[in-house]
């Protein structure tokens, strides 16, 4: 199965660590590394994922919250791909990558 990372998608994860990082010295590289073990799980088992419940669609679109930080992977699942499409804050700008689907 192919996994790739939309660029805006890895944009998104590393503005937010550097606002993580103005925040608390550390905090940002913390952030990332959240971000890489939810890659890392979603390369591993992409289904065990919840659906988008907002996303009223015909795409497969799924989400990984991240455990510390109040971010969620986006993921748009094919049947032979796996998408990351937003690394999006929970609280803001609801839907906002729905631009990105192909």
């Amino acid at each position: 199965m192919r996994f790739r990372v939309l660029p805006e998608a890895q944009l998104e994860a590393v503005e937010a660590a550097i606002w993580y990082d103005d925040h608390q010295q550390l905090l940002g590289s913390e952030f990332l590394e959240e971000v890489a073990a939810a890659f890392d799980r979603i390369r591993i088992s992409p289904d065990s994922n919840s659906k988008l419940e907002t996303y009223l669609g015909s795409h497969d679109i799924r989400r990984a919250l991240l455990r510390r930080f109040p971010y969620a992977v986006i993921i748009l699942r094919r049947e032979m791909e796996v998408i990351i499409v937003a690394v999006a804050h929970t609280s803001r700008r609801p839907l906002y990558w729905l631009e990105r689907l192909e």
